[in-house]
């Protein structure tokens, strides 16, 4: 006789339930609770949600105009009716996860406009939008009291070029005993599979439709032209030579826009730009895809002024997710109260913070070097702005201080940058829940890669006058937005400045001139911090050694097997 052994996420399910009931009461949690859901419920309880939410999240205004919906809803519309046969709900979310599109219904998931953890807590949705990769969410893993006889599974959407995500697909269904895999997570695969084929397919039309129309303009001896259209950058000879980084800003700026208003005409170019842009429109189906740019050299320039400086990288950024954290940052920023900047190593958050406190004076703590804050507060001025770097570091002094400070002087201008990561103890856990109703994460680099473009240009050294501004083939753009850049910012700038002193070629840099790392773009599968280092290490042997195998494991003083299986292992 056989028998079936129950589930595992099945008989884990009362215990977990129990665990959560066990935190939301604030006493002791059983062992065994997943370590990954116990971080999502802290960070539910980090962003203030209330467990037992029950109107439903009104979530930011919708854009006017949404590509991945215009893609995705011919393939949702095939996929919907099989829904009613299983009762199950099937969601469609932008990169912001707000909601697009619903069909089917499941009971307690209806009239949602958002699915991010600041406004709902621990869900599929959100998760998969975080590792980029298929994710699931069952029951009690949820943070929602009305989510726990919910299972769901979403996919992230991701675009046809740069893999940026533009969106998640989620197919959620009433808990059942099967527990993981999900029982529609093939559905949910296949239906995003379908989506990203049909983007492919109008961006590929996109590109030629550029293409035709830089084509048509640059006929004719040195012409300078520029076509563009936010990912695509098509420059002539002739236009290279007039561009500066602010004037190719400014068209990068234009060719954004140009989906919302009417660019015809001269485009307002920066003091000394030393030439003018003509613009005219890139039209696809009655849309605007992009802009073509005529430049004219001024015939007779006046003195030209010194060049406007560039934004500062703090600031550089056109992405929604970027903007949003900005925008939300600047704000809170207006007033006298601690602000709480999250986010991971290399995001921005002290550059941000310093712009955040303009030209004033700034008196700097970094808890990673004084973790009991013992000579930072001490030399203190009060009614001088203070920022604090590095809070996952401080000591249980360096945290009494702290509330100590906070308690005198309560309008002090402080901004606390925080990244999240190692476990923290109970006093410092008690000082971020107080800072939380005023905090703002900081996208990391992977999740907003339309911004490398502009922050290749903000990165890049001031080029001396008649030198032109270090440019980038599209082969280079794509390996650059592809990269998983776990340094984020800071290892980009760090790349742009190591190309910027060692490139001897003229032109733009090409994909080969990347770093190992870069050129060969990410794993197949997310890496720890010494998969990371040793990865690289092989790469660079193996360029080393012009490909060769067994020389590279004999420089790396291991075996040629042990090669080849770890080069496997990163392509899982």
């Amino acid at each position: 006789m056989t028998t079936t052994d129950p589930s595992p996420a099945a008989t884990a399910r009362p215990s977990l339930s129990a665990a959560r009931e066990r935190f939301l009461s604030g006493r002791p949690l059983p062992p065994g609770v997943p370590e990954e859901v116990l971080a999502a419920w802290r960070r539910a309880r980090f962003f203030g949600v209330p467990h037992d939410l029950t109107e439903p999240v009104a979530g930011p205004p919708l854009p006017g105009e949404s590509v991945l919906l215009g893609a995705a809803r011919p393939v949702l519309d095939r996929v919907a009716p099989a829904l009613g046969v299983d009762g199950s709900l099937l969601v469609l979310t932008d990169e912001r996860l707000r909601v697009l599109w619903t069909a089917g219904s499941v009971p307690g998931l209806g009239g949602c406009a958002a699915l991010s953890e600041q406004e709902v807590g621990n869900n599929s949705a959100a998760l998969a939008l975080r590792v980029r990769s298929r994710a699931e969410v069952h029951g009690p893993e949820h943070f929602l009291d009305r989510w726990q006889d919910v299972s769901a599974v979403s996919v992230p959407v991701l675009g046809p070029e740069g893999g940026q995500v533009l969106g998640t697909l989620t197919v959620a269904s009433p808990l059942s005993a099967a527990g993981r895999p999900h029982p529609q997570g093939a559905l949910a695969e296949a239906t995003v599979a379908a989506v990203e084929t049909e983007l492919r397919a109008r961006a590929g039309r996109g590109e030629r439709v550029l293409l035709d129309a830089y084509v048509r303009a640059a006929r004719g001896q040195n012409r300078a032209v520029a076509a563009l259209d936010g990912r695509n950058r098509l420059v002539s000879d002739a236009a290279q030579r007039l561009l500066t980084p602010e004037v190719l800003a400014v068209l990068e700026r234009t060719a954004a826009g140009a989906r919302d208003t009417d660019v015809t005409g001269f485009a307002e170019l920066p003091e000394g730009a030393g030439c003018t842009a003509h613009v005219t429109p890139v039209r696809l189906d009655g849309r605007t895809i992009g802009i073509v740019a005529a430049l004219d050299p001024l015939a007779d320039p006046a003195p030209q002024a010194p060049a406007a400086s560039s934004p500062p990288v703090a600031l550089t950024g056109s992405s929604v997710s970027w903007r949003h954290a900005v925008g939300r940052a600047v704000e809170l920023a207006r007033l006298q109260e601690p602000l709480l900047l999250t986010g991971e190593r290399g995001t921005g958050k002290s550059a941000l913070a310093r712009e955040l406190f303009g030209p004033d004076p700034v008196q700097a703590a970094d808890a990673a070097r004084d973790p009991g804050l013992g000579q930072a507060l001490p030399a203190w001025q009060p009614g001088r702005p203070l920022l604090l770097r590095h809070a996952e570091r401080l000591a249980q002094p360096g945290v009494a201080a702290l509330n100590s400070l906070l308690d005198q002087h309560p309008d002090t201008r402080l901004v606390v940058t925080y990244t999240p990561g190692a476990p923290v103890g109970p006093c410092l856990e008690r000082l971020l829940d107080k800072l939380s109703a005023r905090s703002v994460t900081l996208p990391p680099l992977r999740e907003r890669t339309e911004d490398i473009r502009e922050l290749l240009s903000a990165l890049a050294p001031r080029t001396t006058p008649g030198q032109p501004p270090l440019t980038w083939t599209l082969d280079a753009l794509r390996a650059l937005q592809l990269y998983p850049w776990p340094g984020n910012v800071t290892e980009l700038a760090h790349v742009v400045r190591a190309l910027a002193e060692r490139r001897r070629a003229t032109g733009p840099v090409r994909r080969a001139e990347l770093p190992d790392a870069v050129r060969e773009g990410p794993a197949a599968r997310p890496l720890s911090p010494m998969e990371h280092a040793e990865r690289a290490a092989i790469l660079e042997a193996l360029r080393r050694h012009g490909g060769n195998k067994a020389r590279a494991a004999a420089a790396l003083g291991i075996g040629r097997a042990t090669l080849y299986r770890k080069l496997r292992e990163y392509r899982r």
